[in-house]
């Protein structure tokens, strides 16, 4: 007797089942958040022959990578922009909708849930979270062309080895920046601490710097400025220093909360806990990378989606194929344009 005889036989009392195109919700599957993590789960889901809709709300973290040369298949690099837009063009070509706007709310409904997207209700049956992390930045003008520029770097498992013997400082509460200063130093031998506050270190972290040859400067830091391709930095005391690169240690903002106002159990700083499935505490309710606690990678969070679609894929109605209706003329059918509604 198969171990699995009461999920064969619930097969025949899904609601949803008959039939798969029935009208009791807009779509699917709503992904929030266009990053690497939300398109992958939009490419599998719509390869699954899943109704999804991507809300793009713009200006995600993936965008602003220069070039990167750690994830995998891309030997030269690749910036953020062009494989986002990769991602965009494969999601579009297997059927996915993406629509440029915010959810601004997201509430539970007898269809699973109700989403307000650009000033219209969207109801989903699943919906995946994929809205990722704000990084805190230093107060410098223009700060984001001084990520564009790969002066001021936000991770370095990303960039790290192309640090190659730069002068490097770690900006930041000193204790995690100290964490940060002795990770690079595998990178150069010349990396320094810069203390954003008064707090002061332990001797246990400082003897750990000082072994490995990494300078702590205790005077707290008053300006910062991007000149000539460098980092100019100023302390309250008035040392003045320069650094090829300066990495912020300043934390992040977890954007979480479309999730934890549902009741979603998430960390102290808000990120998401999910199971095995990328599945949250709420039923149906989904979240792929930076937004949940996992290593902020690229290829983690792409991972991390090919686990959750096919999650969301089999917690949804079997779905039949129709010849009719999915049979695919060729696989290198011209992509779908962009879209404004559903």
């Amino acid at each position: 007797m198969p171990a699995n005889l009461d999920a064969y036989r619930t097969l025949f009392d899904q609601p949803e089942s008959v039939p798969v195109d029935a009208a009791d919700a807009d779509v699917d599957c709503l992904v929030i958040g266009a990053g690497p993590a939300g398109l992958t789960t939009a490419v599998y889901l719509s390869r699954f022959h899943r109704k999804v809709l991507v809300a793009d709300g713009g200006h995600g973290r993936a965008s602003l990578i220069p070039r990167s040369h750690n994830y995998p298949g891309f030997p030269p690099g690749i910036s953020g922009k062009d494989l986002l837009a990769r991602l965009r063009e494969q999601a579009l070509r297997y059927g996915a909708s993406i629509e440029q706007g915010r959810v601004d709310s997201l509430l539970q409904s007898p269809a699973g849930f109700t989403a307000r997207l650009n000033g219209r209700e969207l109801t989903a049956r699943r919906v995946v979270l994929a809205t990722g992390i704000v990084d805190t930045l230093p107060q410098i003008e223009k700060p984001y062309d001084a990520v564009a520029q790969s002066v001021i770097r936000l991770c370095p498992i990303c960039d790290g080895y192309e640090i190659n013997g730069d002068d490097v400082a770690v900006y930041g509460e000193v204790h995690c920046a100290i964490s940060h200063a002795l990770f690079l130093r595998n990178f150069t031998d010349r990396v320094t601490v810069l203390v954003e506050d008064d707090s002061p270190a332990c001797e246990e972290a400082i003897a750990a710097a000082r072994h490995v040859g990494i300078q702590v400067i205790n005077d707290r830091v008053e300006h910062i400025e991007v000149s000539n391709a460098k980092v100019q930095v100023t302390t309250c005391k008035g040392e003045r220093c320069c650094f090829d690169i300066v990495y912020p240690s300043l934390g992040s903002h977890v954007c979480s909360e479309l999730a934890t106002q549902l009741g979603a159990s998430a960390g102290e700083e808000g990120a998401l806990s999910v199971d095995a499935h990328q599945a949250t505490s709420v039923k149906g309710l989904y979240a792929v990378g930076d937004v949940v606690d996992s290593l902020k990678q690229i290829s983690v969070a792409t991972g991390q989606a090919a686990v959750c679609a096919t999650a969301v894929h089999n917690s949804l109605a079997l779905r039949l194929w129709d010849r009719g209706r999915d049979l695919v003329a060729t696989p290198d059918t011209e992509p779908a344009s962009m879209t404004n509604s559903v």
